[in-house]
């Protein structure tokens, strides 16, 4: 077998692997530190990723660096893959969200029922729900939005604050703090 023709079959596999998971090059390139230009180029059969690569590809698919390098005329997938089902990060995450919202709605309307009006569990549910956001962003996505997450944290929190106390001034902390979240988050960033 030839350089090219190994090429080929390699590039056959990554499209074929990649869809299965649902990710984009970007995401398959973000997930192994290498840009989507260079996932791409091995899905045209340009090149194959040295062996530190594919061996992280190969834990990534869940599969062997053998198949990530072997023709398969009909794919089959492994015992391992076979009872593992892929879920889509974003509605597992929005249904976790719309659930936690729910839950104090939920409560919002025993109080409600019951003859108090407590509007506190819905401020409330804004927060926890954003943290709940930022967890899984962090788990599924790398942290890539997270400054925005924070941010909008921060913002949640401040507004919770306000509707607890009735200090309007705690507002004011807004801008300065958006801004830490802002600086801190540029301090690990690679230039």
């Amino acid at each position: 077998m030839g350089m090219d023709e190994l090429k080929a079959i390699f590039a056959s596999n990554l499209i074929r692997l990649r869809g299965e998971a649902g990710w984009t090059q970007a995401e398959l390139g973000e997930r192994l530190h290498y840009s989507d230009k260079s996932v791409s180029k091995w899905e045209r059969a340009e090149a194959v990723p040295d062996a530190l690569v594919l061996k992280t590809m190969a834990g990534l698919f869940h599969v062997s660096i053998d198949e990530l390098l072997t023709s398969h005329d009909e794919w089959k997938p492994t015992p391992e893959q076979k009872g593992d089902r892929r879920y889509n990060p974003l509605f597992v995450i929005l249904c976790v969200v719309v659930g936690v919202f729910t839950l104090c709605l939920l409560a919002f309307l025993l109080f409600w029922i019951f003859g108090r009006v407590e509007w506190l569990l819905l401020y409330a549910a804004v927060p926890v729900d954003i943290t709940v956001l930022l967890v899984f962003n962090s788990i599924w996505y790398r942290g890539r939005r997270n400054m925005y997450i924070i941010m909008a944290l921060v913002f949640s929190l401040l507004l919770l604050a306000f509707f607890l106390t009735g200090l309007w001034q705690l507002l004011l902390l807004t801008v300065p703090l958006v801004a830490l979240v802002y600086l801190a988050c540029q301090i690990g960033r690679k230039r």
